[in-house]
């Protein structure tokens, strides 16, 4: 099995540094953190980092001006500068100076996971092939789950459902996306086949209620927890 690929990220502030990173674990892929430029060339060097993150606003740095300088020394890495300078012409001075992509703050955390995915896919990097939350883990290829290391029996549609409450942490996702999303075409689709179908993975996945795994949002769907 190949190893997640492994993000560097650099963001000055703590508490968006852990989200990012909370939301890249859980889509699979390793990360490492920076809150300043101290260590990052070290770890370009050691490590076989596969995207940057990057803000623009450091402590006595630029990010943008970091990654020209970079690209000069010959890291070709993939950079997604994730920023709160979203005037146009930032923006183009941004990919002029060797970012790959732009993401304005503030941003939804689940988009950066998918602009990273995305940019992966272009560069030919490998999608992670383990999906993990929690004791919840999933193996992709192989299409097996666990729950504290213990195998779970799914059916394909719970797989799949359970997959796309994975791929997507900490957002309510409502009864319509979910039979979009998960449900083929010629299964039976309607907001009571989803809740039955939902209820039936919770028996499967939880074990205690006061910690649960999927939670109904009243009038809209459900949500990872």
């Amino acid at each position: 099995m190949n190893p997640a690929p492994l993000i560097l990220i650099l963001e000055d502030e703590k508490d968006i540094l852990e989200l990012e990173e909370f939301h890249l674990q859980s889509a699979g892929f390793e990360t490492m953190g920076f809150l300043s430029t101290h260590g990052v060339r070290q770890a370009l060097e050691e490590e076989d980092v596969a995207l940057m993150v990057v803000d623009r606003n450091l402590p006595g740095a630029e990010g943008s001006e970091l990654v020209r300088q970079l690209r000069r020394e010959g890291y070709e890495q993939p950079v997604i500068f994730v920023t709160a300078k979203d005037r146009d012409e930032e923006v183009e001075e941004g990919f002029a100076r060797g970012g790959d992509d732009y993401l304005r703050k503030p941003f939804n955390m689940n988009e950066l996971v998918w602009r990273v995915k995305a940019l992966l896919r272009r560069s030919g990097e490998q999608e992670p092939e383990l999906l993990r939350h929690r004791a919840l883990v999933m193996d992709l290829p192989s299409r097996r789950a666990r729950l504290e290391e213990a195998p779970l029996s799914l059916t394909r549609l719970e797989f799949d459902l359970l997959r796309y409450f994975l791929e997507n942490p900490d957002r309510v996702i409502s009864r319509d996306e979910l039979l979009e999303e998960v449900w083929s075409d010629g299964e039976e689709r309607g907001e009571k086949t989803v809740n039955v179908a939902v209820n039936r993975l919770k028996k499967k996945i939880e074990n205690d209620p006061e910690h649960p795994y999927i939670e109904a949002v009243r009038g809209v769907g459900y949500r990872l927890c």
